[in-house]
């Protein structure tokens, strides 16, 4: 195996620069794992990643790939890795400023995967890794949401924030979601307690919560308001429109005032793929698939999410 097919870009730009063309297949050192993938999901960094808008970090070195996380099966391991063999069933992510998972293969370290949970195919399960593990680490790390507290999930038709309605109902809270008009319904049939449209209710008529997950980006000081005393507020977005004020506004709060927000970009290893796995297998999370996209729609895949209204993730089956 000399070469793969991947999802790759020449330029920044809009959906239209992304192809799929013909780039060298990985091979696994001692201590990694070839990964055949099966699907993966399109994530809002990619995004971002592939119009240039993040390219101090992103480079300008070309090709680019795209994709951040991944389900499917080890084609191989390296000599020294233990626990894991050819055949089985995994998902995880690529670690932190690292792209390529929209691709036949993959070779990452074992603290990068788990186990596939059980009873999930792998397209599905290709909706989680990235989102579930970002609502776990948000709701339970960073937020330590407690039975009985309130939570407002802004964004809760999202991909991550389809996760986090059904994890704040795992834990004990009272889920409040904010959505379109049109996803109502769907975020409703995810457990929501309450769901109520941004296009019809202010910050200034949500009421006060213990903690409120915010995937959107912008107004953090609106919603940072709604805090009850003792409140915490995460973040996982900024307004990339507005960059420096937004990055700027989130960093302070972390250090000032009694309501402080917690902004954290996500890297998550083994023992959290295993957790989220868990709480798939239990029913207390189901994965939610919007649309799934072969490798040659990925122009389509990336096109889909950027117009909005998603409901969970769109993923691009490979195999």
């Amino acid at each position: 195996m000399n070469e793969m097919r991947a999802a790759l870009y020449d330029s920044y730009g809009p959906p239209d620069v992304l192809y799929v063309g013909n780039t060298p297949a990985p091979s696994p050192g001692p201590g990694d794992v070839l990964v055949r993938v099966h699907a993966t999901s399109v994530n809002g960094g990619e995004l971002a990643g592939r119009a240039g808008r993040v390219r101090l970090v992103t480079g300008r070195s070309f090709p680019q790939r795209t994709g951040i996380d991944f389900a499917g099966e080890i084609a191989a391991t390296g000599g020294s890795v233990t626990g894991l063999r050819e055949g089985d069933r995994v998902w995880g992510a690529l670690p932190r400023g690292r792209f390529g998972s929209t691709a036949e293969y993959v070779t990452v370290r074992p603290r990068q995967l788990s186990f596939a949970p059980k009873g999930s195919t792998l397209v599905e399960a290709a909706s989680l890794p990235a989102t579930g593990t970002t609502a776990i680490t948000a709701l339970k790390a960073k937020a330590r949401l407690a039975p009985g507290e309130r939570l407002l999930v802004r964004g809760a038709s999202g991909g991550v924030g389809s996760v986090a309605v059904q994890l704040g109902k795992a834990l004990g809270a009272h889920v409040t979601a904010l959505v379109g008009p049109k996803n109502l319904d769907f975020v409703r049939e995810l457990g929501a307690d309450e769901v109520l449209s941004y296009a019809t209710t202010g910050p200034s008529e949500l009421g006060t919560f213990d903690v409120v997950l915010d995937t959107v980006g912008s107004e953090h000081a609106a919603y940072r308001k709604l805090l009850a005393p003792g409140g915490r507020m995460v973040s996982i977005a900024f307004d990339l429109d507005r960059l420096l004020p937004s990055l700027s506004y989130l960093v302070t709060s972390t250090v000032y005032g009694s309501r402080r927000v917690r902004f954290f970009s996500g890297n998550p290893r083994h023992d959290l793929f295993a957790e989220l796995a868990g709480y798939v297998e239990s029913g207390a999370i189901r994965p939610v698939v919007d649309t799934v996209h072969p490798l040659d729609g990925i122009v389509a895949a990336h096109r889909a999410l950027e117009a909005g209204g998603v409901r969970g993730k769109h993923v691009v089956q490979i195999v």
